[in-house]
C-alpha cells in the first residue's frame, strides 16, 4: 500500500491506496491560517507537523504496517525558513500573502531576458519576492536560515532529515530558469538573494530519502519507508486527472482555483496573464490560470455570515440565479489571473432591504464562478488546446455548485 500526504492551506489530508489504486482510507486534520497584519497570510509549520500524525493514522487505520512508500503534494509558492533539522525560524509565509508589492519592483528592474527566462507573471505570494521581503525586513531570520523551503518540502525534511525540492514547486518560485530547468543563479545574483539555502532539485518520482524513526512513530507507520519528491498540489492533481498530453483541461477548486492545461513543450504566455510550470511527469509542462479567491473567499463569507457549508449551499440555491441583482466581488486577497494586482478588494454590490443571507451566499458563489470563468478565458486566449473540462478538488463536492459552475462557464 502507498501513503499520500497533501499539505493544504487549511488542512493536511492523507490517503492510503492499494497497488491497484483503490482507496483504502482517508484522513484529515485542520489548522489555522493567520493574518497578523492586513494583507498578510501565515501559518505555523508546527501545526502542519502536529496535523500529520492524526491525519495519517486515520487514513491508515489498521494498515500502518502495510504501507510501502510515501508521496507528498502541497500548497505552492510559500516559504518556510528553517534550521538544518527543519525547525522553523518563523511562521511560514503563504501564497495569498500580499506584502511584497514593493519587492516586485526589483523584479521589474531585471534585464528583459532574465525576466523572460522566469517564464511567469510577477505576483505577490511567490517565494522569490517573499525572500526579498525577509531579507529586507527580517535580516536575522534570513541570515540564520539553513533552508528556504516550499511547504511540502519542509514537511519532507521533517520526515527524512534531508532537504530537497522538485521541478513543479521550484518552477513556481520566480527563482527558477524555465529555459535551463534549474535554479536561476544569475537572477538570484542580480536580486542579491542567496542560492545556498535553496534545496537541491530532484525529479518528482525520485526517492529523496527514507522515513526516520521519530517521524515513523509520529505517523504510526514503519520506519525506513522510501519518500519520493512528490509534486506541487496543482501538478499532482493534473497528473491524477490524467492530464499528460494537450487536450483536456482541469479545474481544481480549493482555497484558490486553478485551470490547468497540459503542454508537451515550454509555452510562455507573452501577455503574462497565465503561468507556465513544470509538471509532475518528467519533461512535461502545464499552462495555468490561477484564481486566488475561490474557497478562501467562500469560507470567509460563510464564516462571517455564520453559515455551515451545508447551510450555505441550501440557502444559496433556494435563491433564484443572479440573486435579485446582488453581485459579489471575491477579491479579498487581490487577484492573480487575469489582473495580477494585489490591490483589488471584495464587495457586495447592489444590496437592498429585501436581500437575505441566502442572497448574500448565492451572490458569493456566483462571484467566484465568474472569476473562474475569467481565468478560463485568459487560458483560452493563449491558444492552448481545450477539448474537455475536468473538475477536481475539495471545493467541487456539491452537485448544485458544480452545475452553477457549468452554467457560468458554458
Amino acid at each position: 500500500m502507498f501513503l499520500g500526504i497533501d499539505l493544504g492551506t487549511s488542512a493536511l489530508k492523507a490517503l492510503v491506496l492499494d497497488v491497484d489504486g483503490a482507496i483504502v482510507g482517508t484522513g484529515s486534520a485542520a489548522y489555522p491560517m493567520t493574518t497578523p497584519q492586513p494583507g498578510w497570510a501565515e501559518s505555523d509549520p508546527e501545526d502542519w507537523w502536529k496535523a500529520a500524525g492524526p491525519a495519517v493514522r486515520e487514513a491508515a487505520g489498521a494498515h500502518g504496517a502495510d504501507i510501502a512508500a510515501i508521496g507528498l503534494s502541497g500548497q505552492m509558492h510559500g516559504v518556510v525558513l528553517s534550521d538544518d533539522a527543519g525547525q522553523a525560524l518563523r511562521p511560514a509565509i503563504l501564497w495569498p500573502d500580499g506584502r511584497t508589492h514593493r519587492q516586485l519592483e526589483a523584479y521589474g528592474e531585471l534585464d528583459a531576458d532574465l525576466r523572460r527566462r522566469l517564464g511567469n507573471p510577477l505576483a505577490t505570494g511567490m517565494a522569490g519576492p517573499t525572500l526579498l521581503w525577509l531579507r529586507d525586513n527580517e535580516r536575522a531570520n534570513y541570515r540564520h536560515a539553513h533552508w528556504a523551503l516550499q511547504p511540502k518540502d519542509w514537511l519532507r525534511l521533517r520526515l527524512i532529515g534531508e532537504a530537497a525540492t522538485e521541478p513543479s514547486d521550484a518552477s513556481a518560485t520566480l527563482l527558477y530558469d524555465m529555459t535551463t530547468d534549474y535554479w536561476a543563479k544569475d537572477i538570484l545574483d542580480a536580486l542579491d538573494l542567496r542560492l545556498d539555502f535553496l534545496a537541491p532539485i530532484r525529479e518528482s518520482v525520485e526517492i529523496c530519502g527514507v522515513l526516520d524513526a521519530v517521524a515513523a512513530q509520529h505517523l504510526g507507520v514503519r520506519p525506513n519507508l522510501p519518500v519520493v519528491g512528490g509534486a506541487a498540489d496543482t501538478a499532482a492533481a493534473a497528473l491524477a486527472g490524467g492530464l499528460l498530453d494537450p487536450g483536456p483541461v482541469q479545474l481544481t477548486i480549493g482555497s484558490g482555483a486553478q485551470v490547468v492545461a497540459p503542454r508537451d513543450r515550454l509555452a510562455i504566455d507573452p501577455t503574462a496573464r497565465t503561468h507556465c510550470y513544470r509538471a509532475a511527469a518528467p519533461d512535461h509542462w502545464y499552462t495555468m490560470a490561477a484564481i486566488q479567491n475561490a474557497g478562501i473567499a467562500l469560507d470567509w463569507v460563510r464564516t462571517t455570515l455564520g453559515a455551515t457549508w451545508e447551510e450555505m449551499y441550501a440557502e444559496a440555491f433556494a435563491v433564484e440565479p443572479a440573486a435579485e441583482g446582488l453581485f459579489f466581488l471575491p477579491y479579498l486577497t487581490g487577484e492573480r489571473t487575469p489582473y495580477f494586482d494585489p490591490t483589488p478588494r471584495g464587495a457586495w454590490i447592489g444590496l437592498r432591504l429585501g436581500h437575505t443571507r441566502g442572497h448574500l451566499l448565492r451572490a458569493a458563489l456566483e462571484g467566484v464562478a465568474f472569476a473562474i470563468r475569467q481565468g478560463l478565458e485568459a487560458l483560452a486566449a493563449t491558444g492552448v488546446p481545450m477539448t474537455e473540462l475536468r473538475l477536481a478538488g475539495g471545493g467541487s463536492f456539491d452537485r448544485r455548485w458544480r452545475q452553477l459552475l457549468a452554467d457560468v462557464i458554458e
